[in-house]
Formats: C-alpha cells, sequence, structure tokens
C-alpha cells in the first residue's frame, strides 16, 4: 500500500511525537522540548531532543533523526504500515484502503510541488519584469521593498487568459489544471485558460516551505480584491495558515504567535520586524487550524482588523474554539482602534504601537462577555435573560467540563454584580460567595432564610408548581453531571413542596461539598423517596426525566429547563412589583411596563410547555 504525502502529514499533524516517545524514554522539559538520554545508543548525558512542533526527534550524539513513524519503525521494530496504523488509530483517522494505482498517485502528487514551485518563480519573473511594473508600484505604495517581496516570494500574474499556460506549457496541461493553476471550462471543447492574472501573486507554503497554492490581490480595480487557489490535492485552505512554515520557528524564539486576517497584514508586519504571524487563507479560521495554532502556542494572540467584519470575524473564531478548549490551551484578543488593520498601524507608529496593543491582549472569556454585553441595550427583563442565556449557551458548548463550569460561574458572576441595583449590597438572584459558604453547617449546606420583607415574602410563596419542581429533580437524578454547573440556581428556585425542596436541598448539598455525583451515588443521597424510581420517568414530558433519552438532548434541555424556570421567577417577581407600582401610580409608563412583564411571562411559560411537550 503506499499512502499519499498528504495523508501521512496529516497524520504527523495529529500526532504528538512526546506522547509515542515517552512510553519508551524517560522525557524531560527542557523549554518547549523535551530531552532525554538516547535510546539509539549507550551515553551518560542527555543529548536526544523531541520537538513536538516541528515533529521530529534528533540525536546530537548518534545522529538518530526521525519522526514518530520512524521511532515506531526504528526504536519498537514495528512494520510500516503496523506504525502508521497504530498511530492513526490514535489520530482518529482511518487509514486509506490499498489502491493500485496509490503509488502512481503519491508520485504524481509529490511532483505537482515542484510544478508550483516552477510557476512561483515564474511569477516572480514577471514582477521584476516589464510586465510587472504596476504591481511594483503597488508594492512601492504599501512600502514593501525589493528584499521584503523577495524574502515571500512575491510575484506578478500578466493581465492575459493564456500568459502561464504557454510559459510553462512543459510542465504539462493537466497538471497545470490539477494544482488549479488552470481552468478547464466544464463545457466540451474549450480550452483552459490561467486562474490568475493582473493580480499580485503571494505563494502559499506548507510547513516544510513547499509552495501548495496562491493568493492573488488584484492590482486596480476589480472584484473580488482577493482570489485563492481552489481546494486541490496539495492546498486544503481550512487546514491552512499562511506563513505558517516562517511563522513557526519564529513562535518559538518569540514566545507568542499572531494571527492576523489578511497576507498583507502578515507582510506588513514582518517588514516591522514582528515575523510571528500567520492568516487563515481568505476563510473564518476553522477547527483544523485552531488544532494547528495551539501546536505552535497554548494562547496565540488573534488581531483582526478595527472594523466590524474583523469583530465578527473574531467572535467567530472565539465560539468555534470554546469547544475545543482545554486548560492547557486557549485564544487571547487585541482590537485595533478606529477600524484599522495592523499594517496601518505598523505604518503610522511603528513596531512600538503595535507591540503596545499586544502588551495587553484580552482573554477569550473577556472577549465574549463584552460582546455579549454589547450586543443590545439592557432596558427590560427581557433583554436582561437573553445576556444570561447566551453566555450559559456558551459555557455549555466548552467540551472540558471544568472549564465549562469555571466559565459559567464566571459570567454569571459577572452578570448578577451588573444586574445588581445601586446601593444594594449582594447581586441578584444569588447571595455573595462568602455568604453561600456561610450556609454550610456541620459541612452541610442550608437553604438560606426567607425574604423579611412581606411584599417580597408574598410574591415568592407561589414558587414552582410541583410536577415541574419534581421533573428537575428527576433530571438532576437522571444526569447528575450536570449538578456542578446549574447548583447555584437550583438552590435560589422556590420550591414549595416540602418533600420536593428536601431532595433539592440533599443535591445542592451534594454538589456544594464536593462529593462524586453519579447515578448510583445521588441514588443514595436522595434515599427511598421515590425520585428515581419508575414513576419519577412519569413526572411531566421532559427529555430528561427519561433514562432512554438521549443524552445530548437531555442535558440540554435540564439545563434550558433551569434557566428558563429561573429567568420566569425573576419576571414573576419584577411583575408583582410593577403590579405594585401600577395600584399606586397607574400611568402609561407602569402599565406598558407590566404589559412587557406579562408578555415575558407568557413567552417563558411556552418555551417550558415545548420542552415539555404539553404545547
Amino acid at each position: 500500500m503506499t499512502l499519499s504525502p498528504a495523508w501521512l502529514d496529516e497524520l504527523r499533524a495529529r500526532t504528538t511525537l512526546s506522547a509515542v516517545i515517552a512510553p519508551s524514554v524517560k522525557l524531560i522539559r527542557a523549554g518547549r522540548e523535551w530531552k532525554a538520554c538516547c535510546p539509539f545508543h549507550n551515553e551518560k548525558t542527555p543529548s536526544f531532543t523531541v520537538n513536538d512542533d516541528k515533529g521530529f526527534y534528533h540525536c546530537f550524539g548518534c545522529g538518530a533523526h526521525g519522526d514518530a513513524i520512524r521511532f515506531l519503525t526504528d526504536n519498537r521494530g514495528m512494520p510500516f504500515m503496523d506504525a502508521v496504523k497504530e498511530l492513526a488509530g490514535k489520530a482518529g483517522m482511518d487509514v486509506p484502503a490499498p489502491d493500485p494505482g496509490a503509488r502512481e498517485q503519491a508520485e504524481r502528487t509529490a511532483s505537482l510541488t515542484d510544478v508550483l514551485g516552477e510557476v512561483a518563480k515564474w511569477y516572480s519573473e514577471q514582477l521584476n519584469g516589464l510586465a510587472g511594473s504596476e504591481a511594483r508600484e503597488y508594492l512601492k505604495r504599501r512600502e514593501i521593498d525589493a528584499v521584503v517581496a523577495q524574502r515571500f516570494g512575491l510575484g506578478f500574474a500578466p493581465d492575459n487568459r493564456s500568459a502561464l499556460k504557454r510559459a510553462l506549457e512543459k510542465l504539462g496541461e493537466d497538471r497545470l489544471v490539477e494544482t488549479g493553476m488552470l481552468i478547464q471550462p466544464e463545457e466540451g471543447g474549450k480550452e483552459s485558460y490561467d486562474r490568475f492574472r493582473g493580480r499580485l501573486m503571494i505563494p502559499i507554503r506548507d510547513p516544510r516551505g513547499r509552495v501548495i497554492g496562491f493568493g492573488g490581490r488584484i492590482i486596480g480595480e476589480g472584484e473580488p480584491k482577493y482570489l485563492n487557489s481552489p481546494q486541490t490535492v496539495l492546498f486544503d485552505k481550512g487546514r491552512t495558515l499562511y506563513n505558517l512554515d516562517r511563522a513557526g520557528p519564529a513562535s518559538r524564539n518569540g514566545k507568542r504567535l499572531i494571527v492576523v486576517e489578511g497576507y498583507m497584514d502578515v507582510i506588513g508586519l514582518d517588514r516591522a520586524g514582528i515575523s510571528e504571524v500567520v492568516a487563515p487563507n481568505g476563510t473564518a479560521l476553522t477547527e483544523g487550524q485552531l488544532e494547528r495554532l495551539w501546536r505552535l502556542d497554548p494562547a496565540p494572540i488573534l488581531c483582526f482588523d478595527g472594523d466590524n467584519a474583523g469583530k465578527k470575524a473574531a467572535i467567530r473564531a472565539a465560539t468555534r474554539a470554546l469547544p475545543l478548549l482545554r486548560p492547557d490551551r486557549t485564544l487571547r484578543f487585541v482590537e485595533l482602534p478606529g477600524g484599522k488593520d495592523p499594517d496601518d498601524v505598523v505604518r503610522e507608529g511603528g513596531r512600538e504601537a503595535f507591540e503596545e496593543l499586544l502588551a495587553k491582549p484580552e482573554p477569550l472569556d473577556a472577549r465574549l462577555w463584552r460582546h455579549e454585553l454589547d450586543a443590545e441595550p439592557l432596558t427590560t427583563p427581557e433583554a436582561w435573560a437573553a445576556l444570561k442565556q447566551r453566555l450559559i449557551a456558551h459555557a455549555q458548548t466548552i467540551g472540558h467540563a471544568d472549564l465549562a463550569r469555571m466559565y459559567r460561574e464566571d459570567w454569571l458572576g459577572r452578570f448578577y454584580e451588573l444586574r445588581r441595583p445601586a446601593g444594594q449590597s449582594a447581586p441578584r438572584p444569588f447571595a455573595p460567595q462568602n455568604e453561600r459558604r456561610s450556609n454550610f453547617k456541620n459541612g452541610r449546606w442550608t437553604p438560606p432564610a426567607p425574604p423579611v420583607r412581606e411584599e417580597a415574602r408574598s410574591i415568592a410563596s407561589t414558587g414552582i408548581d410541583a410536577p415541574t419542581a419534581r421533573a428537575l429533580i428527576v433530571g438532576f437524578a437522571n444526569f447528575p453531571e450536570e449538578l456542578p454547573a446549574h447548583c447555584e440556581q437550583l438552590a435560589s428556585l422556590p420550591i414549595t413542596d416540602k418533600g420536593t425542596a428536601k431532595m433539592r436541598d440533599e443535591l445542592v448539598n451534594a454538589a456544594f461539598s464536593g462529593a462524586t455525583l453519579d447515578r448510583e451515588g445521588v441514588a443514595t443521597i436522595l434515599g427511598g423517596d421515590g425520585a428515581t424510581g419508575g414513576n419519577a420517568s412519569r413526572a411531566l414530558g421532559f427529555s430528561f426525566t427519561r433514562r432512554d433519552s438521549d443524552p445530548t438532548r437531555a442535558r440540554s434541555d435540564l439545563a434550558a429547563a433551569v434557566e428558563i424556570i429561573a429567568a420566569a421567577e425573576e419576571v414573576e417577581k419584577a411583575l408583582g412589583h410593577a403590579t405594585e407600582r401600577l395600584k399606586q401610580d397607574f400611568t402609561d409608563e407602569a402599565f406598558e411596563e407590566q404589559q412587557r412583564l406579562q408578555e415575558a411571562q407568557r413567552g417563558l411559560r411556552q418555551r417550558l410547555a415545548s420542552l415539555a411537550g404539553t404545547d
């Protein structure tokens, strides 16, 4: 079987080399690398180095060198295909089925990089020749001199439908079509023609520095401003980052990695002396690109343009990163002033101006909080409830359970602090953290005292209806892993049925105390009260009251139900206050406020009924 170079490159990219070597060799962390005594020869002083970023090991003593596949074949004596299959299984990749033509295809694919190397060379010649005068003027206006242009291999595609085709016909028309340099019309009989015309050409390279595609910026007027190579056997737009081959080594020296929107931003920052910069290829950051960023830096800095499009791109990247977050990887953000792009900043203020912005990057949690806070004016209870729901929805997408809980707690803490009326010492509806701790007596949590004011007591006395309260308890008994994320809200809900309230208190106490939470443990905590018995599944029609429901949907519905009920309680309290104000002073404003709250209340009830399957 012959595997394509692209497939093997992807396998290496998904494999952490140190994890492959560690079971056989005792590795010692040395900065961003690992060191050890070489497993291929006897030595007392470590000279064997493992570099996860570059994906290879090297011994300075005996010269042993290779990647993860080579280590398994040389150190453990595994056949090549066995080594590949073992790594592919751990990386979640399927090994391609045997293909009689695979070897021929692999050889052809390897030769395509040679084709694009020749294309890049020809484009460079055009830039420096008669045809490239206008492109050279454009670079001059961008303050990009010949040295920088050569460093990035910039070129020019003449505004002619067949200039490249004629000049490089020796490379073969079929291979030029296969690499995306020529367009072959689908209609039979029509000739192929140059894809790029009248454009400044920017080579896109793989991590090994081989040209795999191009980005072309139009010179003069016209659309689209940028045109990229199409998807080919060499160029996977969603997994490739521009300038990765140069930014990788620079990021290790600079101990940071910066992500910008466009090719010219990368080149502009490099011109200013900042080389650890990459860019997506005209698309929003993908999951594959994020994974490649994190292999170089645990906290890349996203520095997109300061206009609305750049802000939207930053938020798209933030939300796309949430499911992939771990304690050892996140994102940071720098927002540029006045709608400028990075190249604008360094041209106007030099490197110092840009470094000043980079010195204070905004963490991921703060960037999303600010985005949601600015999404709409917080002038109504509905707007506040919507803000809270959006924050919780973001937290729920985080794949790492501890991080999801911490993001949720942090955002809700900010939410209730902001929601607190002037002069009130504690955020609503929860007590402050130190007061929650004071509710622990002899290692157990007890509910806070009821409200003192008679008006507040009467409003809260309605509570949650018994079937709905019971359904929540059943839901958390079935899916106890959701308790840590929702125990504060559960603790605050007014449950009037004493038996159900007692079960709620037991669950909250277990969550606050850090006890192990699984179905068996919760059943033991709740004892023989029937919360998890056969009758429990008939508590309303919620998905989370049935153990045989789809777990993903059930957990999502349970989280939504808690949020809806908590929001409904807040709206009910506000409605009670609005009604009292209306009795005292019947004004149009007071009446409209009461009507708004009544409508919000109906909407929340409809959403809960929809979850229960009773609408």
